[in-house]
């Protein structure tokens, strides 16, 4: 990332000038892990270090083969420089619409079940959805995502976690709790339609109780529909109960089999963040304890099936 904020925000002006071809007015930088985002009137730039990660070019070159209206339109990508370094950037045009966010805070429970009906109808186009040529070839690349791909693949994590976990953050009854998903699991995910696989509530735009657009496809990929299912309902703090029978019925599929499908999935995102957590250990703290509350969750708390007892 650049560290400069100065900097990125001249980058994004620049940039921002050129696509348009006029003054894009006041840019106000906006939350991101992993980019410098400015958000304009009518444009939006992303801003990475050319030499960051590549998921940027994944989700440019995409753009121009979603479904139409599924996101917003791409206006610009490539490299930029940037003194004497290079950035990698994307320019898409501003559509309507505020990220209701993670845990949907402030959102009341008729409006939570109507966005989740719409971005289930938005997710059903992109399932629907056959990609052909270069599309085809991203969707179908390898990627280190940390979902859940095999039942063998969970038990190779949970075992590597407990062989990186040198100091015992991570207590054993969690460890055993993870296996007991794990012994539940399929024996394989299937890789058989396009998914968003980061579709949380903070990359949704939403304007009037319906979505406008959905945001960051730099993790899309092939998968199962329970792959976006599991980040629309973990992700939705106290209407989780809500939307999970919003899509279960909508989907026509038992809410057991979703809750199972979603507890799988959130097992394998946790072990393998906190793999990379312990690897990385002097600059991934926060991450290992954040993720820790979330094994708590999961195992102890019974997250996906607290309120089926």
């Amino acid at each position: 990332m650049l560290t400069d904020l100065r900097q990125a925000y001249d980058a994004a002006r620049a940039i921002s000038l050129a696509v348009l071809g006029r003054d894009p007015g006041a840019l106000v930088a906006a939350e991101s892990s992993s980019h410098h985002v400015y958000v304009g009137s009518d444009i939006v730039v992303k801003i990475i270090d050319a030499d960051g990660h590549s998921r940027l070019d994944r989700e440019t070159a995409l753009a121009p083969h979603l479904p139409a209206g599924l996101t917003a339109p791409l206006l610009s990508s490539g490299l930029w420089r940037l003194g004497t370094r290079e950035v990698r950037y994307a320019c898409y045009a501003r559509v309507a619409g505020t990220a209701p966010g993670m845990g949907m805070p402030g959102v009341d429970g008729v409006t939570a079940r109507l966005l989740a009906a719409a971005a289930v109808q938005r997710l059903r186009e992109l399932h629907s959805w056959i990609p052909a040529g270069r599309a085809r070839q991203i969707l179908g690349e390898s990627l280190d995502h940390g979902g859940f791909i095999s039942q063998a693949a969970l038990f190779a994590e949970i075992e590597n976690l407990a062989a990186l976990d040198r100091d015992g953050i991570v207590p054993s009854h969690l460890l055993d709790g993870l296996n007991a998903i794990a012994e539940r699991a399929p024996l394989h995910a299937r890789a058989v339609v396009p998914v968003h696989a980061d579709c949380h509530w903070g990359n949704w735009l939403a304007h009037d109780r319906n979505v406008t657009a959905l945001l960051d496809f730099e993790w899309a990929r092939f998968g199962e529909p329970a792959d976006d299912s599991f980040f629309l309902a973990r992700f939705s703090g106290p209407h989780m109960d809500s939307v999970l029978d919003v899509i279960a019925r909508a989907t026509m599929t038992s809410p057991t089999t979703l809750r199972a499908e979603c507890e799988v999935r959130e097992a394998s995102y946790l072990a393998s963040d906190l793999c990379l957590a312990l690897e990385h250990s002097t600059t991934r703290a926060p991450l290992a304890t954040d993720r820790l509350r979330g094994l708590e969750e999961l195992i102890d708390g019974r997250y996906w099936w607290r309120r089926t007892s």
